[in-house]
């Protein structure tokens, strides 16, 4: 079995040039709610959900699994929102270099290296697994040929 497949540092930096070349079509930035925002909504929408639900007549009285019931779906009106909050309101990257005022297109840059690092980081961990890649391969091959 032959080594690792051999990594080209020049095979990650111009496909990173080639995707920040598109960055200004492709790339959208998104807001994204942390910390003690998910916590003020997602106890909201609890509160909302046990409100609703006691003035249908339902309470935790007759349903002892309710709470589990109203966590989980105030976890899933809390990600409702916060996801369409961020999908309608985008940023180009243009728009994001207006207005951070970066002239010199230094984001471009930073992305343009994070991108080549990553690709960089990603071969690596396959061509150091490729050896059990090759070798789980073959077995399942030749367990469906019948030679095992």
């Amino acid at each position: 079995m032959s080594d690792p497949i051999p990594l080209s540092l020049q095979d990650s930096r111009k496909i990173a040039q080639d995707v920040v070349a598109r960055a200004p079509q492709d790339l959208v930035f998104t807001m994204r709610f942390l910390g003690q925002s998910q916590e003020l909504l997602h106890s909201h929408f609890r509160a909302f959900l046990e409100r609703a639900l006691a003035e249908a007549g339902v309470t935790v009285a007759e349903h002892p699994l309710l709470p589990f019931f109203i966590d989980s779906h105030a976890v899933e009106l809390r990600d409702f929102v916060f996801t369409g909050v961020s999908l309608a309101r985008q940023f180009r990257l243009p728009e994001i270099e207006t207005l951070t005022g970066d002239a010199e297109t230094m984001l471009r840059v930073d992305i343009w290296d994070a991108l080549a690092n990553h690709i960089d980081m990603a071969e690596a961990r396959f061509s150091e697994g490729i050896t059990r890649v090759v070798t789980l391969l073959m077995e399942a091959e030749g367990q469906i040929r019948g030679n095992t």
